[in-house]
């Protein structure tokens, strides 16, 4: 993670003072937001704190290139979004530790409502940003869409959150190319969300690797306690998985990243 951290910061340092040399709000916004990333992968709210920030300095950005569909988004719906998710975070935490998240599953009634809830979105934002002369209006729009998925599912505390905003990235780092045929010092803002899109997708790599892996553990586990309390008449108690940034309880918690202990009446330990 220091590695990681520490390479992307050196690269959007060096790119702003290769591409950029004067907007230093730009390599504040990026700065912020790539530290952002690191601590909400760890599941600690203070990535949210960041994400706020970051919000309000894109919007400021965005709006100087007359990107109002990235203005409106950012400060309309992502960073109100984000207040929403520090809320829910702070009100779930693992164990009462406020520094890290308890993950949540993602319920069959939220994936209609996702789906719903986007393509509203969608059709809103077409026409809003159509009424601005929004530069580059479809993939504004889109840009929008995949804000408003991460968003909620960085609310509803689901991993899969990193996915949406790989997509996202990919959306916002074309945007800015087709940015840069008018301003090249807009290279340093590609080489940000080029950045943010590595982070996010060795969130997601990391998580596809190991989550296989430790549901087989889940469920192995759970049979075996299953087994002793039903043999002494006990009701078997659920068992704590430990993730890499978050952590996650069997119910309505989503077993996820690396190292494991579970624990039981049994007195049992993997």
């Amino acid at each position: 993670e220091i590695i990681l951290w520490s390479f992307s910061i050196l690269s959007i340092i060096i790119s702003f003072f290769v591409f950029d040399r004067s907007n230093y709000l730009t390599l504040c916004a990026s700065l912020i937001g790539v530290t952002s990333l690191i601590f909400c992968a760890k599941g600690n709210p203070v990535g949210q704190v960041l994400m706020i920030i970051f919000s309000i300095i894109y919007g400021i950005i965005s709006y100087s290139f007359s990107y109002y569909g990235e203005m409106i988004t950012y400060l309309g719906m992502t960073l109100p979004m984000c207040v929403f998710a520090l809320v829910s975070w702070l009100k779930n935490p693992y164990k009462d530790n406020k520094s890290e998240v308890a993950v949540a599953k993602l319920k069959k009634k939220d994936i209609p409502l996702i789906i719903i809830s986007a393509l509203a979105v969608s059709i809103a934002f077409y026409f809003i940003l159509k009424n601005f002369n929004t530069a580059n209006l479809l993939p504004s729009t889109f840009s929008a869409t995949t804000s408003f998925i991460a968003a909620f599912l960085t609310y509803k505390r689901s991993p899969f959150f990193a996915l949406a905003y790989a997509t996202n990235d990919i959306v916002l780092i074309v945007l800015w190319i087709l940015a840069t045929k008018e301003d090249i010092s807009y290279i340093s803002v590609i080489i940000c969300f080029v950045v943010f899109l590595f982070n996010d997708l060795e969130f997601i790599l990391r998580f596809k690797k190991l989550s296989g892996r430790i549901w087989a553990l889940d469920r192995e586990l759970y049979q075996k306690d299953a087994h002793y309390h039903k043999r002494h008449r006990q009701k078997p108690r659920p068992f704590i998985l430990h993730a890499v940034g978050f952590t996650s309880q069997s119910g309505d918690a989503l077993p996820a990243f690396s190292s494991r202990s579970w624990s039981s009446q049994s007195g049992r330990r993997a």
